[in-house]
């Protein structure tokens, strides 16, 4: 496995995602993620991403007794994230950062970023000396790297970048489907952090999932490539990009864990027709129109929808009814995505609480009338 070139304290390119954790119910099964972070660790690899609101708080719990709890802290690495839900002032955030040093059961973070950082919110971590207070924070030695995760548009982070420029690192989204997508500007996004020196960590390389499960066309294309997965060409294009020393996966079983580990252990770039294979593919997505949702749930924790709305399942839902015209979704509506206390599509509030804090800047409240309109109906 090959030094890390930007970073050489990281084994590899491929780092452990800890929003989507393997589930029992509504608690994360801690037997089974005991044994994906074995695996990670005895693969050669050692980075952990986390952040306090992962999975309703629970992801960085999981990390104190899964990982810290069970492994020397040589074997490991640990990011971590200062959410603007969680400060008021600048007289919060140290208290906050000791709190999450204690849940996760380390003495530092070996990464650790200002998150999700957009127009609107980068005001008030300003306002906070947010970025002055980490970098105090990594004086001390309770932070080693200081960076930021980034949810805009690229003049937005050339002017952050330009502002801080003591940062060290800038965790971006980026998939082949994404790429020269206007909406997100992942190309334009990652050129930014080029042209400013800062090497880049990737989420949502296979799109929430969405590279993964893929309508019949596209996995056809796939397919008659070669022998890598779906998730591991996704991966690869992701890692494949010289300004990248790091592909996040957030896995959710020992079996993703497994075959993700097989792509990145010995990674090798796309080939040229496997970047034409993924180049068909993302025609095919783009001509299917759906929803470009991650499934980070943000929009449905912390209090963000007061009707309890499953949003993220519903866009699910309807991108899988779409594209494979499964009419086994329209019983899933029913059945289970409006039990147990959650509200259907056409109860929406309209209040945007939603729209405020998505990663991708959807149009909510228009995309849950169109998953009324074809699941409520008839």
């Amino acid at each position: 496995m090959k030094q890390n070139r930007f970073f050489p304290e990281i084994r590899g390119n491929f780092g452990f995602g800890c929003m989507r954790l393997p589930m029992t119910g509504d608690q994360v099964d801690i037997p089974q993620t005991c044994r994906m972070a074995d695996a990670f660790i005895e693969a050669g690899f050692n980075y952990f991403d986390t952040a306090h609101g992962y999975i309703n708080g629970q992801s960085e719990k999981a990390i104190g007794q899964c990982v810290s709890a069970r492994h020397d802290r040589s074997e490991f690495l640990l990011a971590d994230k200062l959410s603007d839900s969680y400060f008021q002032s600048e007289a919060d955030i140290r208290p906050f950062v000791d709190e999450q040093l204690k849940i996760c059961g380390v003495e530092y973070f070996d990464f650790y970023l200002m998150h999700a950082q957009n127009r609107r919110n980068y005001e008030k971590y300003k306002a906070c000396n947010a970025y002055e207070v980490a970098y105090q924070l990594k004086q001390e030695g309770k932070l080693r790297h200081v960076g930021l995760s980034f949810h805009d548009k690229a003049d937005v982070l050339d002017m952050i970048l330009t502002e801080k420029p003591f940062v060290e690192f800038v965790q971006i989204q980026l998939n082949y489907v994404d790429f020269d997508d206007p909406a997100v500007e992942a190309h334009k996004v990652y050129d930014v952090c080029v042209k400013h020196g800062k090497p880049c960590v990737i989420m949502e390389p296979v799109k929430g999932g969405s590279l993964v499960n893929l309508p019949p066309e596209a996995d056809k294309v796939l397919r008659e490539t070669g022998n890598c997965s779906n998730a591991g060409y996704a991966i690869r294009f992701a890692a494949s990009f010289d300004n990248v020393f790091m592909v996040l996966s957030g896995m959710s079983s020992i079996e993703q864990m497994q075959d993700n580990i097989g792509t990145m252990k010995e990674f090798a770039p796309l080939t040229d027709e496997e970047q034409n294979a993924v180049a068909r593919v993302c025609g095919i997505f783009k001509n299917l129109g759906l929803i470009p949702c991650t499934s980070c749930r943000y929009c449905v924790e912390q209090n963000h929808c007061p009707k309890n709305i499953l949003i993220p399942d519903m866009f699910a839902a309807l991108n899988k009814f779409e594209a494979f015209h499964d009419w086994i979704t329209r019983v899933h509506y029913g059945r289970v995505l409006t039990a147990d206390g959650h509200s259907k599509a056409s109860e929406c509030l309209k209040c945007g609480l939603c729209e405020k804090v998505c990663p991708q800047h959807l149009e909510i409240r228009k995309l849950l009338k169109k998953v009324a309109e074809t699941f409520e109906q008839n």
